[in-house]
């Protein structure tokens, strides 16, 4: 039976694959076609490879290329008898490969019938629906940490590239949760003091060291936190969210400008008007209204603040 898929394989390359390939050279656009069909083969093979490279059958797979590479080699070699053995072994490998690669086939056929298809082909969620994403994690864990009262500073890299920040921290490149988030500024754990760089919409790194604001004019009873936080937001057009220690109080620094005592809800809108709305489409009046008008009180907030500074320190 090996032998006769020897015979098949070899018929079908004599006559449909060099035909195929000699079509090219009479018509120019079957030779478009053409790459695009092996392009098209070799990317699908590639994306076979590398998903079956994270599970078990990959093991199984290089045991089932050895065994057809023995079989070959006894045949050349004359090795009647290996050669028959594997010979009858292989016979039943169709339905042997059936059984092994069960859950992958299930798993996979799964996937034809669902979204998650998209992820075999390397499609993922577009970019507005990621960053609004981000944008939520990143809500969810400044308030978990404002209830905590446990201090954090969380960099969202825009336009500008901040690679130089990135590069002071310890690399982490994870998706963005809550959890991590939250679990990241736990006092006295080895990432908890300096910032997180949130990159594409990814934890790019943690305990970044962020450039402290040398303006003689903040307020002196702005910690080290939110004096960084205004320091980096001066120098590039990044968002930094800053969750007080002391007070348990969230702010956001942008363009150099603090906006203290923010609310989930004021902080959520702040996010997805600078990270989401002013890069995919135009903000509406009402939502523009809105957010100004918050954003106006907890201005007005701050200078109360500034004005009036309470016997406090932040870290």
């Amino acid at each position: 039976m090996f032998q006769s898929i020897q015979d098949s394989i070899q018929e079908l390359y004599n006559t449909d694959i060099v035909n195929y390939f000699r079509s090219f050279g009479e018509n120019p656009l079957k030779l478009i076609i053409g790459i695009l069909d092996i392009a098209i083969v070799c990317f699908l093979i590639y994306k076979a490879v590398k998903i079956l490279k994270k599970t078990r059958a990959w093991q199984l797979l290089k045991g089932i290329v050895v065994l057809v590479i023995v079989t070959l080699i006894s045949g050349w070699l004359n090795f009647t008898i290996l050669h028959s053995i594997l010979t009858s072994v292989m016979m039943y490998g169709g339905f042997a490969l059936i059984v092994v690669f069960q859950p992958e086939l299930r798993r996979g056929l799964e996937q034809l019938g669902s979204g998650k298809l998209r992820r075999f082909f390397g499609i993922t969620k577009d970019v507005e629906s990621k960053t609004k994403e981000t944008v939520y994690q990143v809500v969810i864990a400044a308030t978990e940490l404002a209830n905590k009262k446990t201090g954090a500073l969380i960099v969202l890299e825009r336009d500008i590239k901040i690679q130089d920040i990135i590069s002071t921290g310890i690399p982490i490149n994870s998706e963005v949760s809550p959890q991590l988030l939250v679990n990241i500024f736990v006092p006295n754990t080895p990432l908890h003091d300096g910032a997180v760089v949130i990159s594409d919409n990814k934890i790019s790194a943690a305990c970044c060291m962020l450039p402290l604001s040398n303006d003689q004019d903040i307020s002196k009873e702005l910690g080290t936190r939110h004096r960084a936080a205004i320091g980096l937001s001066s120098q590039s057009d990044s968002i930094v969210v800053v969750v007080s220690e002391e007070t348990g109080k969230i702010s956001i620094a942008k363009d150099g400008t603090l906006i203290a005592d923010v609310k989930a809800d004021v902080l959520k809108k702040i996010l997805l008007k600078n990270m989401v709305w002013e890069k995919q489409q135009p903000v509406t009046q009402t939502e523009a209204k809105t957010i100004e008008s918050q954003t106006a009180e907890v201005k007005t907030v701050q200078a109360d603040k500034t004005s009036k500074p309470e016997n406090t320190k932040e870290a």
